[in-house]
């Protein structure tokens, strides 16, 4: 297959784009610049510019791009960037495959696990309502710009929770605390965070492209629940590191603003049984498992 992604440079689209050619596939990235070669394609999602014939034997298209949401604290303007950077590169994508006379089979537009708001004790799951929020108003609304494309287009809405790697992502932050051994919970540690390592993110993606029968919103979340507390002692208890010091949730307010509360403090918890059902098999399916492997032991 030949998919166009989009955010190539992040940490998912790079993965992705990884997994991809270890089977024999290629990854085609959208650039902000001329393209170098046959597997670029030019675009400048801002003012709804991409290349002409960008989607000439593309076989799926998935959209990663947006401003991160961890760069914290939130300005005003900064807000406004995480939702039109989001919303102009749906808008330009959505705009472009039904312009196409060769459509792609599946659009995987990217979500956040964010759509749900605080989920308080409860398990989230795909069927339900849109939440309350900065966050849950901006994937509501990248969502519904998703939700234009052509309906012969099997649409896929990824909705990403909290991604563990290595190096970058969620834990890009908190691992080099955990790691210096000045770690330890955010708040009362009690908040549930849901998650996924950065392997299964992109396998699931590919998981979802390949299954014809897969469309809608999927949760990409590991099947294991866990706390804050629990994030950190695991990630603490493989890196051989003590995780004492926590952050104080008014500190991490003054410190973050809005964002603490709304990406660090609130509860998310989500149910991964639709993408079980649809057959996926997680490579890290439990926290202890994911935590040995950013320690590098797996």
């Amino acid at each position: 297959m030949r998919v166009l992604i989009s955010g190539f440079t992040g940490l998912i689209a790079t993965e992705l784009a990884r997994q991809l050619e270890a089977r024999g596939d290629t990854p085609v990235a959208l650039v902000r610049r001329p393209a170098r070669g046959a597997n670029e394609v030019e675009w400048h999602p801002e003012r709804g510019y991409i290349a002409d014939g960008a989607l000439d034997g593309i076989d799926a298209v998935v959209n990663l791009a947006g401003a991160s949401i961890g760069k914290l604290p939130w300005s005003k303007k900064y807000k406004g960037e995480l939702v039109e950077s989001r919303l102009a590169s749906t808008r330009t994508l959505v705009n472009a495959i039904n312009a196409s006379i060769a459509k792609p089979r599946v659009f995987v537009s990217g979500s956040a696990s964010g759509f749900y708001g605080d989920t308080g004790t409860r398990v989230a799951v795909e069927t339900d309502p849109n939440g309350k929020g900065f966050l849950a108003e901006l994937a509501g609304k990248w969502e519904a710009e998703a939700a234009k494309v052509d309906a012969s287009v099997r649409l896929v809405l990824a909705r990403t929770s909290m991604v563990m790697s290595r190096k970058d992502g969620a834990l890009g932050r908190l691992l080099p605390l955990i790691k210096a051994g000045v770690g330890g919970p955010l708040g009362s540690g009690k908040q549930w965070w849901a998650w996924i390592s950065v392997q299964d993110e992109a396998a699931a993606i590919l998981h979802l492209i390949d299954h014809v029968n897969a469309s809608g919103p999927f949760n990409l979340v590991a099947p294991e629940a866990a706390t804050c507390t629990q994030v950190v002692q695991a990630l603490a208890k493989e890196l051989n590191r003590p995780a004492l010091v926590p952050a104080p949730a008014f500190a991490l307010r003054l410190a973050l603003g809005e964002g603490a509360d709304e990406i660090l403090l609130c509860n998310q918890k989500l149910g991964a049984q639709k993408l079980l059902d649809s057959g996926f098999v997680f490579k890290h399916p439990t926290l202890a498992s994911a935590a040995a492997w950013v320690a590098g032991k797996n």
